[in-house]
């Protein structure tokens, strides 16, 4: 999966760029609050509580309307796992943090280059990297997907305000099934973190020469 991202990656900018020079870029510093989540596990469930989410991101124009953005976005929060009575099996040691690494892009809509204001719609996929306090960490597919408007000022620094939805999935186990036939055959099993978020960043525009 780590070769594919990495490929994908190379791939997805050597087109955008070798189609058009970006015509910008821009250094945004994200903030935002990720509210709780569910895990169902075979037999176990457990929470990703609600936190404090920042990161980074660089965004490459090629056109007025349309960027490329590498990301790294981190949240610290717990992780309280429980049993099948409600009983937490990992107190003490629920602390741990959720990372993304994402590569994706931005579509803004209407307006022309005087326009203050511009929505718009942005996706991404890559890597999101679950550490725990008790040394366990696992690396898996990531996306996420935003909605939000673009605020700009009289300086090269501009607001963005969107909200958000992200998703770390992993396979957690093996479902087993019987054909017609009488085959058994095994199904992995998938679970995944699925986050909704508020936030905002600070966008630095630095224009080409």
């Amino acid at each position: 999966m780590k070769h594919f991202l990495i490929a994908f990656t190379v791939f997805f900018f050597s087109i955008s760029l070798k189609a058009q020079e970006p015509k910008s870029v821009s250094l945004n510093l994200y903030g935002g609050y990720a509210l709780k989540d569910k895990v169902n596990f075979d037999g176990f469930y457990g929470y990703v509580n609600d936190a404090f989410e920042y990161g980074a991101g660089l965004e490459y124009f090629a056109q007025r309307t349309k960027s490329f953005e590498l990301r790294y976005l981190r949240m610290s929060t717990d992780f309280p796992l429980y049993g099948v009575a409600g009983v937490q099996l990992n107190k003490g040691k629920e602390k741990g943090s959720a990372n993304y690494i994402l590569i994706g892009g931005n579509n803004y809509f209407g307006g022309n280059s005087k326009s203050k204001a511009m929505p718009y719609l942005g996706a991404g996929i890559g890597l999101g990297i679950v550490d725990s306090k008790n040394g366990g960490s696992a690396t898996k597919f990531a996306w996420d997907t935003k909605l939000g408007v673009k605020i700009k000022t009289s300086s090269a620094v501009s607001i963005n305000l969107h909200a958000y939805v992200q998703s770390i999935i992993s396979a957690v186990g093996t479902d087993y099934y019987v054909t017609g036939g009488g085959l058994l055959i095994a199904v992995p099993d998938y679970t995944s973190i699925f986050q909704f978020g508020v936030g905002g960043a600070l966008c630095f525009n630095f224009k080409k020469k």
